[in-house]
């Protein structure tokens, strides 16, 4: 076997659904988990919930973690990686099931476990230069800007808490956007993430173990049947949103060089429209709208979309071909 074949990785957000529900997997995301958030994690074990569903169509594509930290606290890590709109809701959403799920009625509230949350975002989430943020609930004084300690009486002594140790904290990983060497542990992991590479000689915790346990040839022929059925829903979802944001970007770029007045489609009409509007003010001649036609289909538009929204007749498009 090629070295090529055998060192291509299962995606992480693949494995984690499947493979790394296992004991004798744990290693990998222990190394994972401990990276990402700082210190020691041992998991105790994945727990059930709805949203530990196998199925691709998850409503709740999550995975739930038993673990403790460093200090022997018990903690629940609530991994998340799909797509959606509203994704800060869904996150606060998933934190909150997270806690009552685990937690049974009638039970003290001194029970609840303090939460991680985890996103592997492959998509795009607001503006940002780094690749990975961290956020949790912090209570500042308004004048004094000191920060809250809690106290709490255990054992017969008084005892101060930070909010810290009690409030959930979220950790958003921006996969697409890592750029970097890797050379640290983190940025290992981040490398892995984004583009499937693990180094011969990682040391990071976990990389090692994936290496051994996440070959994509050492799944079994079913099991990558299934994989490759993922990669290619992922294919054609990123395909569907492309092709929508440059419809959208198109029409937007239209609309703006008459009027810049409609609303567009999301992302991809809201530019085209901005974009739109300022060429258009500047320079509304017909020579102008001939190098739009031509950016329209260095994009891959087809000849009637261009048609549409230019105005240019068609054989006038066509020509531009040649």
């Amino acid at each position: 076997m090629s070295a090529e074949i055998q060192d291509r990785y299962i995606r992480f957000d693949w494995a984690i659904k499947r493979l790394l529900r296992q004991k004798a997997n744990f290693g990998v995301l222990e190394g994972f988990l401990t990276t990402f958030i700082g210190e020691p994690v041992t998991i105790v074990e994945i727990l059930e919930s709805e949203g530990n569903q196998s199925s691709s169509d998850d409503k709740f594509n999550r995975v739930d973690i038993k673990a403790k930290n460093s200090k022997g606290e018990m903690v629940i890590i609530e991994v998340q990686n799909t797509r959606e709109l509203y994704y800060l809701e869904r996150i606060l959403y998933g934190v909150a099931k997270a806690i009552t799920e685990h937690i049974s009625l009638g039970e003290s509230y001194q029970n609840v476990k303090k939460v991680y949350s985890i996103s592997i975002l492959y998509f795009d989430i607001g503006k940002g230069t780094d690749y990975l943020y961290h956020g949790q609930n912090h209570f500042v004084g308004v004048h004094t800007k000191d920060s809250l300690q809690i106290t709490k009486k255990e054992r017969n002594v008084i005892v101060n808490r930070s909010p810290e140790t009690i409030f959930p904290e979220y950790i958003l990983i921006r996969v697409n956007e890592f750029n970097k060497v890797a050379v640290t542990p983190l940025e290992e992991w981040m490398q892995y993430l984004k583009e499937g590479v693990i180094r011969p000689d990682t040391h990071a915790p976990g990389l090692g173990e994936a290496r051994e346990k996440l070959l994509y040839y050492s799944m079994s022929r079913q099991e990558r049947a299934a994989y490759d059925e993922h990669l290619n829903a992922i294919a054609i979802q990123m395909d569907v949103l492309n092709t929508a944001k440059m419809e959208g970007h198109a029409e937007g770029h239209a609309e703006g060089l008459a009027e810049g007045r409609a609303e567009g489609l999301a992302e991809g009409r809201a530019e085209g429209r901005a974009e739109g509007r300022a060429e258009g003010r500047a320079e509304g001649s017909a020579e102008r709208t001939l190098e739009i036609a031509k950016g329209m289909m260095m994009d891959g538009l087809p000849v009637s979309v261009i048609a549409k929204y230019t105005g240019l007749p068609s054989e006038e498009i066509e020509r531009l071909l040649h």
